[in-house]
Order: structure tokens, then sequence, then C-alpha cells
């Protein structure tokens, strides 16, 4: 079949195929966001237009922003379906970047495809080639190998016969999986070859469930027989296995406590009598008291971030870890017991093994009486005020949502709000983008959301800061007519980080406004509801007393496809806290003796994270 480069990527796009956790089969690869410039518009840009009935293409208005939309798309779909994003050579594959991070830190599958400069070389110095002097073959693509988990440059035609089965192997492989570039030269993209027929013959993709090692899973009993007090953590890997029915009855065959991860978040329902609360920094103080009083951690598909581990000090320095997790490089972290597999199949291998042992009753009873104490505390964080908080917004939220709806955000001081306060009543339906923390991911994400989920409403959450970050896809999503709710909640600048500032005895200096250095006596401030309308979404202002009437009033535009921007005024130093250490990089010296008694609370911290270090 004579096609063009281009042509033939896109055909073999079609071609590719995946089941569903249900079983069901839907594309791989549902839709391409593109931003089309000279070093991408004829040859993918065509190729697309020839194909535009069989794979649909989404217009972006930043190339980050529709990148971040793919992946918001990945996780909604729990990593079953993979988003496509196509950018000219130059700055638009340079926007790509910071989404190719956010999808390596996370895990999530993500295909990359910029344009690249011509293989030729004869036009050369080509618009926005940067020619660097010491590499002929470098250009601006060559960033992304630092953050792709596979990179490659097609060179010739013929290269995607060999390359493009290593594209889908990592974009499903539950171990590997992460975002591939495949920078596309723009000579190449419109040469031709004959390709064999087979490269697109439709092929279906399943869920890999690679088995643990039987001594690995024996192993990992023993430790858990010996236990007197363990602890269940659940990861996002979880979740990607669709292994959270399985994981829940684990626990409630042997009375099992369970705390949940940032990425694992929801997939315990609230309510449930083995639940202790989200585990970490961000987490709950019932979560980490259970942490730290267990004597065995069996950690389920996760790769141990320092938010979860409150970096390293939130489990005792004598805790035994057992990791079950599909990357052996997450598995062996901190000398654990290393179970190498998949979620599902691993739990279900491991629960034979352990028979007849049960967990003694007290320490399943303290999962119950720990969080009924967190749960107290944040009732009272509800309790309305003077001035509304986070976790009111996200109390009021919380309350209007059902078990159908999806819930957002990814940094300043939301992700501690959404993380230790929601009350899930539905499995997976939270994406907090906590492993990159990326200020835009909220919009962005939001909009790759709303196209893949088909029940419920998608809700995002985000600060002022983070919407003046990267507002573009508001209108993407607006014109393409895929409804969510986006709460913005305006607390005059980047309060949370000047909560670390402050916190740790600096001074306050360039986050919020009031810090920041203007020559305008009165300098301007952003009217968010009127920027918002602008863009084409439905607007809904609020305050304390009508939040709950407006949201629901935005609920319902966006069922109806439309984007629903929510606007209040919060509190800007009211925070939901977990009680867990995090280590930042406090100075040895200072001016200021509030750095310096700072500085010394970290070293005494230190101590006890080193301890635990030590131990494993």
């Amino acid at each position: 079949m004579r096609l063009t480069t281009a042509q033939a990527l896109v055909r073999w796009l079609i071609a590719q195929r995946t089941e569903l956790f249900d079983g069901t089969e839907a594309p791989l690869f549902p839709g391409v966001y593109a931003i089309f410039g000279h070093g991408n518009v004829l040859g993918l840009g065509t190729a697309l237009e020839e194909q535009r009935e069989q794979i649909p293409v989404w217009r972006g208005h930043n190339e980050q922003g529709m990148a971040l939309a793919a992946v918001g798309y990945a996780k909604a779909t729990h990593r079953r379906q993979v988003g496509v994003a196509t950018t000219s050579i130059g700055p638009g594959a340079l926007n790509l970047v910071t989404a190719a991070g956010v999808a390596h830190a996370n895990r999530l599958p993500l295909l990359l495809l910029p344009g690249d400069t011509f293989t030729s070389r004869a036009p050369d110095p080509v618009l926005q080639q940067i020619e660097p002097f010491h590499d002929g073959t470098a250009s601006v693509n060559d960033a992304f190998r630092a953050v792709s988990r596979y990179f490659d440059r097609v060179t010739r035609p013929e290269q995607l016969i060999a390359t493009l089965p290593q594209v889908a192997r990592v974009l499903t492989d539950p171990a590997d999986c992460g975002p591939v570039t495949l920078a596309l030269p723009q000579d190449v993209q419109a040469e031709a070859y004959d390709f064999p027929d087979a490269l697109f013959e439709p092929v279906l993709h399943r869920i890999q469930r690679p088995r643990a090692d039987a001594r690995a899973l024996g192993e990992a009993a023993s430790v858990l027989r010996n236990a007197e007090r363990p602890l269940l953590v659940l990861g996002g890997g979880v979740r990607y296995s669709g292994a959270g029915a399985q994981a829940i009855a684990f626990a409630e065959r042997f009375g099992l406590p369970i705390t949940e991860t940032t990425a694992g978040r929801t997939l315990v329902t609230h309510d449930h009598r083995l639940h202790a609360g989200p585990l970490g920094i961000t987490g709950s103080s019932s979560g980490n008291e259970l942490a730290a009083e267990a004597d065995v951690v069996l950690a389920v598909g996760t790769r141990l971030q320092d938010f979860t581990t409150a970096s390293w000090t939130v489990f005792s320095p004598d805790v035994r870890l057992v990791s079950l997790n599909a990357a052996r490089f997450d598995a062996v972290k901190h000398g654990g017991v290393a179970v190498v597999g998949d979620a599902l199949a691993g739990l279900a291998d491991l629960e034979p093994l352990l028979d007849s042992w049960s967990v003694p009753a007290v320490w399943t009873a303290r999962a119950v009486t720990a969080r009924a104490g967190w749960d107290s505390h944040v009732d009272k964080l509800r309790s309305p005020s003077s001035e509304l908080t986070y976790a009111q917004v996200v109390g009021m939220v919380n309350d209007a949502s059902g078990p159908s709806d999806y819930v957002m955000t990814a940094s300043g001081g939301l992700p501690g709000e959404l993380i230790g306060g929601w009350r899930s009543s539905g499995p997976a339906t939270m994406d907090v983008e906590y492993g990159f923390s990326c200020m835009g991911y909220e919009i962005a994400g939001a909009w790759g959301a709303a196209m893949a989920r088909e029940d419920g409403v998608v809700t995002t959450l985000l600060g002022d800061g983070s919407y003046l970050m990267l507002n573009s896809e508001l209108f993407s999503a607006a014109f393409a007519g895929h409804g969510f709710v986006a709460v913005v909640c305006d607390n005059d600048g980047y309060a949370v980080i000047h909560r670390l500032q402050t916190g740790q005895g600096a001074a306050g200096y360039n986050n919020m406004y009031a810090d920041c250095r203007s020559s305008l006596r009165t300098p301007p401030r952003v009217d968010f509801a009127a920027h918002a309308a602008a863009l084409g979404c439905e607007v809904f202002a609020a305050d304390g007393s009508s939040f709950p009437a407006q949201y629901a009033a935005a609920k319902d535009a966006a069922g109806q496809g439309k984007v629903a921007v929510v606007t209040v005024q919060t509190h800007p130093s009211s925070w939901t806290e977990a009680g867990a250490w995090w280590e930042v990089g406090v100075p040895q010296t200072s001016h200021r003796p509030e750095v310096l008694a700072a500085r010394a609370e970290l070293d005494e911290a230190k101590a006890k994270q080193i301890r635990y270090l030590h131990q494993q």
C-alpha cells in the first residue's frame, strides 16, 4: 500500500483497538489534539483530514494545554485509551514538554507527534530551527528525551514498521507506561513508501497481567502472617489494573485497614468500615496515625512519592514494607519485599497463601475510630464562617456530587483539601495531578476528562494562579461542546506557596499580590467572571450563601455541553492539615531568627527520617 509516512501513521492509529474493563472494545487512540503549523499541516494535517471520519481531530489553543487534555483523557479512562497531540516544530513542540513531564511522573500514556526539521538539510536553517552549534542532528525535539518513556525520530518512512510496535508496547505496558515522542521531520512526513498491508490490520490491546514470582509471594505472605498491625496502601496502579474491588475484598477477608495515596484516592468509598482515610501530607491524621503504628505495610501500585510517605517519616523505622507493583523500579524501593506483578493478579495469588490468617480485631477497629476523629475535624472545617474557605467549597461540591461525578485539581492548596476532605461515594472518581503538580492541568485536564467520561459531570477546582497560568482550553472545550464545571477560588495570589514561605520563617514575598512589586498605587485585579464569559463559558458568580445554588446551575449547564465557570472569593490562609512533615530546603543561615528556628525543626525531623532510611 503506497502511502506517505503521515498517511501510514494515521492508518496505524486507527487500526489500534483497546479492551476496556467491561470487556468491550474501543479505539486505543480516540482522537488527536492538533495545532497545525508549517512543520505538520501538510504532512500529518493532510493525512488526518483524509481520515476525518475515522479519527476526530480537536483544535487546541495552546500546545501545552491540549497535551494536558490528552493526559486528562488517559487518566479518566484509567489508561485504557491514549490521547494524541501534534504540533509544528519550534515553540509549538517545546510547549509539549511540560505535558510530557506530567505524563511521565504520573505513569500515564501520551503520544506526542511534534514536527521536526528537514532531514535533507537542503533548506537549512528553516523557520523555527535552532541550529545547535555542537550537533547538526539535534533539534528542539531532543528536549523530549528526558521526559519520554520512548523516543524516536523517524528519518525514513520504512522506520515506522520497526518503531510503531514499540510505541504500542510502551503506551499499553503496565510497568513502562508513559509518554512516547515520535519526532516527524517535515520532509519525511510527505515521503511515500510501499507499506505492508499487515501494518494496518486491526490489533486489540488487552490489559497485561504479569504474574508475580511464587517465591516473592511466599515471602510476602510470611511477613504478613507475622504482622500484628498491618496496613494496606492502595495506589494508582490498583486503579489502572482495575483491581479496586479485588483489593477491597482482600482487605475484607482479613480485616485489613486501608489507606489510599493521591493516585489511588476514591478507590474506597468513604464510609467503608476498613477505610482509615488517605495517607500522607495531604492525607488525613487518621491514615497517618495508623501508618505510624503499623508494623507491616502492604503497598500496592504506588511509587511511594514524598507526599505519600511524608518524606519517609510517616512510617515507623521498624516497619516491614511489602511492595506489589507492576514496575520493578517501584517495587524494590527502600528494601521492601518486592513482589513484581499486576495488582489484581498479585492480590488474587497472595490471598490463598494467607489462608486462615486474620488481623487482630483491635487493630481492625482502629480504622473506624481513627477516621471518625478525622471526619469530626473535617466537619468543623466545613462549618460556615465569615469568609468562605477551601474546605467549605469542597464540602459543598462534595454534597452536590453523585457516585458517577468526577472531581479534579492539580496544584496549590486544593489538592490537600480534596485528598484529605473528599468523601467518595463512587470508585475512581477523582483526579488529583500531584505527581508533577502542574498549574494549568486543572482546566486542560478537565477538557480531556469531559471528553472521555459518559456518565456524571466533571468538576475541576482551581485557584486564581492556575487559572491565569493556562486558561486557553476553556475556549477549546466550550467551542468543542465538552461541558464541565470549573470552580475558580480567588484568594488573591499564590497562597499555598505563601504559606510554605512564611511557615518556614521567611518573609512573605512575591506570592500574594500584596507582597508583589508594582509601580502603580492601585494595581489591577482580574475579573475572572468577565474573562471566562469572553472565552465562551457560562459564568456563575457565587459567595458563601449562594454557592450551592450557583454550583447546581453550573452542573446543569455542563450537562448541556457547556463549560460552566463558578467564581468565588476564598480565605487565603485556612487549610486542611493532616499533621505530617514535608522536607523542604530551609536555609542553614539567615538574618531571620524565624528561619533558623524552622531549620532546627527540619534537622530534628531529618533525624527521624534518617532513622527510618537506615533501618530499611
